[in-house]
């Protein structure tokens, strides 16, 4: 199946042959994802579907895409008790305006990550020389102008709650950008990581296209400060997560996914950081 990849205002056409595109995927018992061409959404419902929260909000232009299978999923005239913004960039927050006005609900991110969220600061430009894969050539040209919610957008409690998400808590993972977040449900250590760390090898087409699996720190394009990203994935692998979701890849679970972070943390430098 062939798709299209658009990036703002600016189309820039790239050709997949995108296997993982449109595809759904229950990673935990009330934990679903949802791949829209490049990046992963995720529903988290608590049990019974007795209310359930929206994690990142996709591409630009997917936002009938996310409606649709949140309709299937919980019914026509469900909405969320909340979004959850790990991130700023345009692939977590391209319908974000569209969602939120539509489900009339607000979105929750890092203090940190407010003013890319409220149009007073942008992000760096993707940087091409981290590596000859295409999707890192093309990172120059992906919008990184910040989007402005207004008062849309809430900062996180500073206890570690999730607003609609009780039993579930959001921890600081900063490297990809600063106010970065990824969330643990504390019961059975089921994972929602962001891009603190992915299990596709983002910076390549071929491997975004095939959604082929391998551990990955976050894509280096848009990654501003690599010590803090060691700092988070270190953090992270200290969980011991059971299953994680990330931003980008298919799910990963159980010896595989230990087995991986450990080598990620170890072999940081190696996997991780551009050389």
């Amino acid at each position: 199946m062939e798709t299209e990849m658009s990036y703002g205002d600016d189309y820039h056409y790239l050709p997949l042959t995108s296997l993982g595109s449109g595809k759904e995927q229950e990673a935990a018992p009330g934990l679903f994802c949802l791949t829209v061409q490049i990046v992963n959404v995720i529903f988290a419902s608590l049990e019974g579907n007795a209310g359930w929260v929206l994690v990142d909000a996709g591409m630009p232009g997917s936002a009938e895409k996310i409606v649709a299978a949140a309709r299937d999923r919980f019914g026509e005239d469900s909405r969320p008790e909340a979004i959850v913004l790990t991130h700023g960039h345009f692939d977590h927050v391209g319908a974000i305006i569209e969602l939120t006005e539509r489900w009339n609900v607000p979105a929750y991110a890092h203090v940190e990550e407010l003013p890319y969220l409220t149009g007073r600061q942008a992000y760096p430009p993707g940087d091409p020389s981290v590596s000859r894969g295409l999707v890192a050539k093309l990172s120059p040209w992906f919008p990184n102008e910040p989007i402005d919610l207004g008062g849309n957008v809430i900062a996180l409690p500073g206890d570690g709650s999730i607003p609609g998400l009780p039993g579930w808590e959001w921890i600081h993972t900063p490297g990809h950008t600063p106010g970065h977040v990824s969330l643990l449900r504390k019961e059975d250590r089921a994972l929602i990581a962001g891009d603190a760390f992915v299990t596709v090898k983002q910076e390549y087409v071929y491997d975004v296209a095939m959604q082929k699996q391998e551990i990955s720190g976050p894509p280096q394009y848009f990654t501003s400060d690599w010590r803090d990203a060691y700092e988070s994935a270190k953090k992270l692998a200290a969980l011991n997560p059971s299953v994680a979701v990330t931003g980008h890849g298919a799910p990963m679970s159980g010896m595989e996914l230990t087995a991986n972070l450990k080598r990620l943390v170890d072999e940081f430098d190696r996997i991780a950081v551009p050389h």
